[in-house]
């Protein structure tokens, strides 16, 4: 588990086909490394990674073909920033949400402006993962705890103060930037419980479902909410 609070930038040294997936190794000379042990997990971009090799200022870690298939991570190039984070610790401050590292989908930056100090930036999300994000709700965005401020169809903004925006990936975007989102775990989580029995049928194993309706919530004894109020 991570917090979504980014440690420090990375630089990607290499990012290497092996046996069919590839091998990414990171330089990170502002991360301490030293109580880090081979198989023990990073997140790079919000994606958690196991530790292969330790080098005294980097890391180098497998990437399946199943995490370059639902991630960003191999359109990353030599050079490129990432966001780095280290496995949360018990007893850890949890300064932002809990984040597992499994990428739900890339998102797409479509607007920055100003604001005042900060920048409001707006993603577009992938449909399937709009219903599980709220305003003022967390979403983890290349691996960065943020809070959602507003939400418009699949599309949603944030607030990025400039310490967040000069320590973390924010630095280099711009409109098109493709990014790894991850929602809220509650939020996953919630919808299969209110499955119940229905989760163990055929279909439902991807989480989200169309039919998981008003008039189902209503056969299941959850009240009408659309309903006239006194």
């Amino acid at each position: 588990m991570f917090t979504g609070i980014i440690e420090t930038l990375g630089t990607l040294e290499s990012l290497t086909p092996s046996g069919g997936d590839r091998r990414l190794h990171v330089r990170a000379p502002g991360m301490d490394l030293s109580d880090t042990r081979l198989g023990d997990s990073i997140a790079v971009n919000g994606v958690c990674l196991t530790v292969t090799e330790l080098a005294a200022d980097g890391f180098t870690a497998d990437v399946s073909r199943e995490s370059l298939e639902v991630t960003t991570l191999g359109e990353l190039s030599a050079g490129d920033r990432v966001n780095l984070e280290r496995a949360l610790a018990l007893g850890d401050r949890l300064g932002g949400h809990l984040v597992s590292g499994h990428v739900d989908g890339v998102g797409e930056v479509v607007a920055m402006e100003p604001d005042a100090r900060s920048t409001r930036v707006r993603f577009r999300a992938p449909a399937a993962l709009a219903r599980y994000i709220a305003a003022k709700g967390s979403i983890t965005i290349d691996g960065t705890s943020l809070t959602v401020n507003r939400v418009e169809g699949a599309e949603f903004e944030v607030n990025i103060i400039p310490h967040t925006r000069d320590l973390t990936r924010f630095s280099v975007y711009a409109i098109g930037t493709r990014v790894n989102l991850e929602v809220d775990l509650i939020a996953r989580y919630l919808e299969r419980l209110m499955l119940g029995d229905r989760a163990a049928e055929p279909g439902a194993a991807g989480g989200a479902r169309a039919d998981l309706s008003e008039a189902w919530l209503a056969e299941q004894g959850f009240p009408n909410q659309s309903g006239p109020r006194d």
